[in-house]
């Protein structure tokens, strides 16, 4: 009789195997992977993305998908490295094979001027690392301590993180937007006891520093001792330089302090979009197997170069560190403005650029919109370059190099011209807009689904899977399986998907939210399982789509459910819309929009149209202004789909973007619902006054 162990690897051998044979089997075998449209391309038949387990094989149930990489057993270390296990190794290994690689490039000189990116190697970031490290140690900072970040992204950030983690510091991250209150409130929750900032944050700190009592070092990053303001003196907190600091370690060398893989590496506060930043602690063994994952699936080389702007406060950015430095890439900072990041990508020529789809959505509009204006010679070639390419690209052929030479060269230039990975996540990206950006830049597009809690990545799109509008297979550091969430009528037996609530399992899963059991107990259940709040369904081959949020969801007065965040990623493809906010409640009937406007399409359009007006603001009061823009979005619409109750019956146009600054987004790009809605209050309260008149058509709809 076979043992329960042996029923399971029987079982799961049944899920792998090899191609030659599913070609005699029967449609319905679980596992194969045939795409959800009969018209696909053949190429995707026979290709295997997830396996699919029972989570109790009492229960007989099959719900669990792992990777098909790694059905086994859910991967901990590197493939290639085993011995690596916190951060501090994988840092130790970097420098012991990369040691005279470029590793941390800036364009900002001591003086403030910009030029061209000057590099740290390996070996001197580590020479520094140890000498922070040491100057903390000198000026009595224990094993464990809580240490604040400050600043934005540059190289004195890494090189403070990898000290933490050579002397079992905790690097707790803080967004150098958000508020005081939030800020007082991480650095008083987490008790951080040094933090290093830079002129512009050591101002908010000064603000409250008598509110902070855990904090006894503030170390000062960026320009000589003298070009710094007067540092105040107080008994109880200590104001260095990062320049005195790294002497002063130097001169005191401390021997290292390395951490366990079960130590904590980090605590990094979400912002959310509502409430107060919850604490989601990290260890090192979660964010080494998170790596690992990722390495198992892409494959990185020293010669690669990654330009570093998304905020390394967040964890996406944050992984794609511990990526960078595994593999010896160079990582070159931008200057830390985003309008100037065009110029930085022009000077760093990268390899790998990763974003987020608001900034793919504008690099989509900025591009359709110039072809259309280009002519109609231009605008033919275009298309018949892009269809051509595309065409290629779906059926797995290298396009004719007539088209790059003759279209896409440009284009490309446009992020380096060097460019051979693109990553999206944070927020789903349209297919329209990935099959887009894979033809214009000639690149792989590798989208993937995570969250802080489970150390950044769940799912990732494989590395030659050309279809879009899914985010991959579970990589294989960790489990997920769908849970039913009846109230919203998504179920495991739902067809032609099984759909529900994504939960995940594994090494990469956090620890729980720091002094915070009530709302960890909240998001896990008794098997272990993390609850992320997200619906997705499984696609054939085990390919995650997400297609609701639990949280993010409103009930209009006819009792239709609403996902605003679907509906807003629609809209963004309108060429008037720069960004879109969806409200709707249970009061009326009908959603309502505010649209943050391109301002160079809309005045074109006016031009066009011979509207004259004195400034961007009183264009959109314009009615007609308003009316042009709706009736764009309503053909936007029906082309995704959307369902009658979906669009939005009326729309405000505002001039000014939702921005980190005047809180209406957070430091990830997303909308903050709650602010938002109450900033536009007045706006959202017209618009239904102005449908009111109109309700009895609305409600034939």
């Amino acid at each position: 009789m076979e043992s329960p162990a042996q029923r399971r690897l029987n079982a799961i051998q049944s899920h792998l195997l090899p191609s030659a044979v599913y070609a005699a089997e029967d449609e319905s075998l679980i596992g194969r992977n045939v795409t959800s449209s009969s018209s696909s391309p053949p190429f995707f038949v026979d290709q295997q993305y997830s396996v699919v387990l029972p989570e109790k094989l009492q229960t007989g149930k099959w719900n669990v998908y792992r990777s098909a990489r790694s059905p086994m057993k859910l991967l901990s270390r590197f493939d290639d490295h085993p011995e690596i296990g916190t951060l501090h190794e994988n840092f130790v290994h970097a420098v012991e094979t990369y040691r005279d690689y470029k590793y941390l490039g800036t364009r900002i000189r001591v003086d403030g001027t910009v030029g061209e990116y000057k590099w740290m190697t390996f070996g001197e970031a580590a020479t520094a690392r140890e000498a922070i490290g040491s100057g903390l140690r000198y000026y009595g900072l224990e094993q464990g301590a809580c240490v604040g970040l400050y600043f934005i992204n540059r190289p004195e950030w890494m090189v403070v993180d990898h000290a933490c983690s050579a002397y079992s510091y905790i690097s707790v991250p803080l967004y150098d937007t958000l508020g005081p209150d939030a800020v007082k409130f991480v650095v008083n929750h987490s008790g951080i006891k040094a933090i290093f900032c830079v002129p512009e944050t050591l101002n908010t700190l000064l603000s409250f520093i008598s509110s902070i009592p855990s904090v006894r070092l503030i170390v000062v990053v960026g320009g000589a001792d003298e070009h710094l303001p007067s540092l105040p003196s107080t008994p109880d907190v200590k104001f260095i330089s990062y320049l005195k600091l790294l002497g002063q370690g130097r001169r005191n060398l401390q021997p290292f302090f390395p951490p366990k893989p079960d130590d904590v590496a980090t605590i990094c506060y979400t912002s959310g979009t509502t409430g107060t930043p919850k604490g989601v602690v990290l260890t090192h063994g979660n964010l080494i197997a998170n790596a690992s994952a990722f390495c198992r699936k892409v494959k990185f080389y020293p010669s690669d170069v990654y330009i570093s702007y998304l905020p390394l406060a967040h964890i996406y950015e944050r992984s794609n560190q511990v990526i960078c430095c595994n593999n010896g890439v160079g990582v070159g900072f931008y200057q830390g403005d985003n309008l100037k990041l065009m110029d930085d990508l022009a000077a760093l020529r990268p390899t790998i650029f990763c974003s987020v789809p608001r900034l793919y959505n504008r690099i989509y509009a900025g591009i359709t919109n110039a072809v259309s204006t280009s002519g109609a010679l231009k605008e033919r070639l275009f298309r018949a370059a892009y269809n051509s390419k595309r065409q290629a690209i779906m059926n797995g052929r290298n396009a004719s190099p007539i088209w790059d030479k003759l279209v896409f060269n440009k284009i490309k230039e446009k992020l380096g011209g060097r460019v051979r990975i693109l990553g999206s996540g944070a927020s789903p990206l349209s297919p329209d807009v990935m099959d887009f950006l894979r033809v214009c830049f000639g690149c792989m597009l590798i989208e993937g689904y995570g969250m802080t809690e489970t150390s950044c990545i769940i799912t990732l799109m494989d590395v030659g899977d050309v279809l879009a509008g899914h985010v991959g297979s579970p990589h294989a550091a960790c489990e997920v399986k769908l849970v039913d969430v009846p109230e919203m009528n998504y179920t495991s037996e739902d067809e032609p998907y099984p759909r529900g609530e994504i939960c995940v399992r594994g090494p990469i899963v956090f620890q729980g939210y720091y002094k915070d059991e009530v709302q960890t107990r909240e998001v896990f259940d008794d098997d272990g399982w993390f609850h992320t709040g997200d619906i997705g369904l499984w696609l054939p081959g085990g390919r995650l789509k997400i297609i609701d949020r639990k949280k993010n969801i409103f009930k209009l007065a006819q009792g239709e459910y609403i996902a605003p965040e679907k509906i807003e990623n629609v809209y963004a493809k309108c060429k008037f819309v720069s960004q879109c906010f969806v409200y709707g409640d249970s009061f009326n009937s009908s959603l309502v929009a505010v649209v943050a406007v391109e301002p160079d399409v809309l005045r074109d359009w006016a031009a066009s149209e011979g509207i004259q007006y004195e400034d961007l603001g009183q264009l959109c009061n314009d009615p007609r202004a308003r009316n042009a823009v709706l009736a764009e979005m309503d053909d936007v619409g029906r082309e995704a789909q959307l369902r009658g109750f979906e669009f939005a019956k009326a729309v405000t146009l505002v001039p000014e973007q939702f921005t980190l600054e005047n809180g209406l987004l957070t430091p990830t790009f997303k909308i903050k619902r709650s602010q938002t809605k109450e900033y536009f209050a007045k706006a959202i309260a017209n618009m239904y006054a102005e449908l009111s008149t109109s309700e009895p058509a609305l409600s034939k709809l």
